[in-house]
């Protein structure tokens, strides 16, 4: 069955090998890619494990890029997941084959992980980010991170969040946990995709796991294509996309903060109402938690509305917009699913 991946539906998402089906899409017609591919650590993703050997996975690496590359538009970015053992051919494979323009090497920081008995527990994951050309999409205003303090230099709109990223990890107990290995927190994702897409670009995971990235596009208005090998994870997708938002499984705490020096009773007022137009539009669970920090810090209670969740009849998610190619065949299906 052919795939119909021209972007005009809202949200697609396809099961098959993402190398198969990369070569259905158009010349520099993605705005955004963001990829988490298999680290090969050896996880089990229910029909394969990511276990190859060092060149094979290199190879496999550097046929999925050369394909992002083709397809990403000139004032596209790609952000990259990866593990420590080959982050560093990735950036090679990026930077000096492919010579796209390298912007950031993103920490990705969370307070829970694996422990070691002999050796530091690993408690941070590496994203890197690169864009096409030196003319790309960033939107910094809509990713900005509340001041600690209100001051005439200060830009009150929000600072940069640098590139150091604290987002809790969506633990086993969270009723957003899908059963897939390494499911991604979305405030992460969202992060990525308010910052280097518009509303109606079209986004592409070529490893969609267990829909995160789906998910979140679906909430921000933009067009997204998904790949995914493993049908089960497909049926994951299916059903998380058709349940209704009630706001993000995460946020950076920082969002959260109330600037201090708000001595202005006029001033505080107003920054208050922005601040949660500014940075909790999506995190509805948060507001509360905000303004108890306001209360304790200023001493007043203030009541607000709650932003009212979108929905936009193009955020609706139909099963007829999952597809399904041929079975591969034996050496394709050795590939690795999405995560």
């Amino acid at each position: 069955m052919q795939s119909n991946m021209d972007g005009s539906k809202m949200i697609n998402t396809i099961q098959g090998d993402a190398l198969n089906l990369f070569k259905e899409l158009n010349d520099e017609s993605v705005d955004l890619i963001i990829a988490d591919p298999p680290y090969n650590l050896g996880k089990n993703y229910g029909n394969n494990f990511d276990s190859k050997k060092f060149d094979e996975y290199l190879e496999f690496s550097r046929a999925w890029l050369k394909e992002a590359h083709r397809v990403l538009k000139p004032t596209g970015t790609i952000y990259v997941f990866m593990g420590v053992k080959f982050i560093s051919y990735i950036f090679q494979i990026l930077d000096q084959e492919l010579k796209m323009h390298f912007n950031s090497w993103i920490c990705w920081h969370y307070t829970q992980g694996m422990g070691r008995k002999k050796g530091f527990s690993p408690r941070h994951d590496d994203i890197l980010m690169f864009n096409k050309t030196k003319k790309f999409t960033f939107n910094l205003d809509n990713i900005r991170i509340p001041q600690k303090y209100y001051r005439a230099r200060n830009n009150m709109r929000g600072a940069n969040p640098g590139d150091v990223w604290k987002f809790s990890h969506v633990h086993y107990c969270h009723p957003n946990r899908q059963k897939h290995p390494t499911q991604k927190p979305e405030a992460l994702i969202e992060r990525m995709v308010l910052a280097s897409s518009n509303v109606g670009d079209l986004v592409l995971d070529p490893f969609a796991g267990s829909g995160t990235t789906l998910r979140v596009c679906q909430q921000l208005n933009r067009r997204c294509i998904g790949f995914e090998l493993n049908p089960n994870y497909i049926e994951i997708i299916t059903e998380r996309l058709s349940k209704p938002f009630e706001g993000f499984d995460s946020i950076d705490e920082r969002m959260e903060r109330v600037p201090l020096d708000l001595s202005d009773e006029k001033i505080r007022n107003e920054y208050l109402k922005n601040h949660i137009k500014w940075f909790l539009k999506h995190h509805n669970s948060s507001i509360s938690k905000f303004l108890e920090s306001v209360r304790q810090i200023y001493g007043e209670t203030y009541k607000v509305s709650l932003p009212r969740q979108r929905e936009l009849p193009l955020l609706k998610f139909k099963k007829e917009n999952v597809q399904q190619i041929d079975s591969p065949d034996p050496q394709t299906a050795e590939r690795f699913s999405g995560r």
